[in-house]
């Protein structure tokens, strides 16, 4: 017998306005459906519209087209029998434990006497009896969100949404609330019939779920789903374990498959454009990479599991730094390996001064930003242009906020490279001292 959809996501799309004539597209054509009895995962990096579709789930934002179906009725508002955890706890500073859990069963229009039981029944649950009358700044950062867990459990909620809901954790705290969470899924202790939650930590989604939804990004789109057929508890150190963050790291750093079947270019090969959204990454951090992979015990080749672990960097923080290299055309990732390029050993084994050479070559070659800043200044009379010149050209691409970020990191890039100079007090971009 088949298990029944409860939610059902058909070809959502998402776009904000970004200008009086353009819009930024965040998630593009979202299918999946959630079943009874499921705990599944949507993975990926920070800014690649997880969040979003939650909110677009839960009600409490719209799509631009597609639609949202809970138990076969569309989802255009918050719907009684859905309920969100949150990652930033999300509790009412004035109230008391107590208080905060009942909100919700308060706007339900339910009873004094009777929401007073359950939410009293709720906090006993999930571990906070004898706190009912504390405030949220008596709390720890794990017994405030076990406030925010109950509060969302309080209302019998047919599907539990979360949003990262164990990021802002230590790890020790984190751990102790998934346990607890996984028992009172797994001991039906509420009326819970499916739980989709939001992460972009890999061993998280491993640990957790039945299945794994792969976020790519630029816009938003599943890239790829994973079934999870490991009985819990599941332990890190197992080889099954390991082998499924191996097959994540894999199919989180693969091409994805376009709708016609077709492969798209890994982003080694990739033709750049000028409004690319370079990621974040500090020039030390590469190079110490480039370093730690050319050495005798790597041999130009690193497990990026094994990487992230060793560095403890979760994906948001790693990935960067991945792609950078790739674009860069210093390694590549190869069945979730990071691989040495001719270039990247060339590089890790110059000193300074040919390192700084390197660098810029590889930049102004496969960087179309960085080419064209040094194309605008070679042509002026003065070889200077402001900051604002080049600002206003990304905003044809990116919002104010994202041009401003990628033209900081290009503008950190260049000066390293000695392609051009930057002056932070006039603002003005120049070649006064590089070569």
């Amino acid at each position: 017998m088949s298990k029944q959809t409860i939610i059902d996501v058909k070809n959502v799309c998402k776009s904000f306005k970004k200008a009086e004539h353009q819009e930024l597209l965040v998630l593009e054509d979202i299918n999946f459906r959630l079943q009874e009895g499921e705990i599944v995962a949507l993975l990926g990096k920070s800014g690649s519209g997880k969040s979003t579709l939650l909110r677009i789930i839960a009600g409490l934002i719209k799509p631009t087209t597609g639609e949202v179906l809970y138990r076969d009725k569309p989802v255009t508002e918050p719907v009684q029998g859905i309920a969100m955890v949150f990652q930033n706890f999300a509790l009412l500073p004035w109230l008391t434990v107590l208080q905060n859990v009942e909100l919700g069963l308060e706007a339900l229009g339910i009873a004094r006497v009777e929401r007073r039981s359950r939410a009293l029944k709720a906090i006993d649950t999930i571990g906070l009896d004898g706190f009912e009358s504390a405030f949220p700044k008596e709390l720890s950062g794990g017994m405030r969100q076990r406030v925010g867990f109950a509060r969302a459990l309080v209302v019998n909620p047919d599907i539990l949404l979360m949003d990262e809901p164990f990021s802002a954790l230590d790890v020790l705290t984190a751990d102790n609330l998934k346990s607890d969470l996984l028992d009172l899924w797994q001991t039906q202790k509420t009326n819970t019939n499916g739980i989709l939650f939001v992460t972009h930590n890999i061993e998280e989604a491993a640990q957790l779920a039945d299945r794994i939804i792969i976020f790519g990004s630029d816009p938003g789109c599943i890239q790829a789903e994973l079934k999870v057929n490991i009985p819990h508890p599941r332990n890190e150190q197992d080889l099954p374990f390991r082998t499924l963050v191996d097959q994540i790291y894999t199919l989180m750093t693969s091409s994805p498959v376009g709708k016609k079947g077709a492969v798209k270019s890994d982003i080694k090969h990739k033709r750049l454009n000028l409004g690319y959204r370079l990621p974040d990454a500090d020039i030390s951090e590469l190079t110490g990479l480039l370093e730690t992979m050319d050495d005798p015990e790597h041999k130009g080749r690193i497990d990026l599991p094994e990487l992230a672990e060793s560095l403890h960097l979760n994906i948001d923080d790693l990935f960067p730094l991945t792609e950078v290299l790739e674009i860069l055309r210093f390694a590549y990732v190869e069945k979730g390996d990071l691989v040495l390029s001719p270039a990247g050993k060339l590089f890790a084994n110059a000193d300074i001064l040919e390192r700084k050479k390197i660098f810029a070559t590889h930049l102004t070659h496969y960087v179309p930003l960085a080419k064209h800043i040094r194309r605008i200044l070679d042509e002026r009379p003065g070889h200077r242009a402001s900051k604002e010149r080049f600002l206003s050209e990304l905003e044809d691409y990116l919002s104010e906020e994202e041009a401003e970020r990628v033209l900081r990191i290009i503008i950190d890039w260049g000066r390293y490279a000695e392609i051009f100079a930057y002056d932070s007090n006039t603002s003005m971009l120049s070649l006064e001292n590089p070569n």
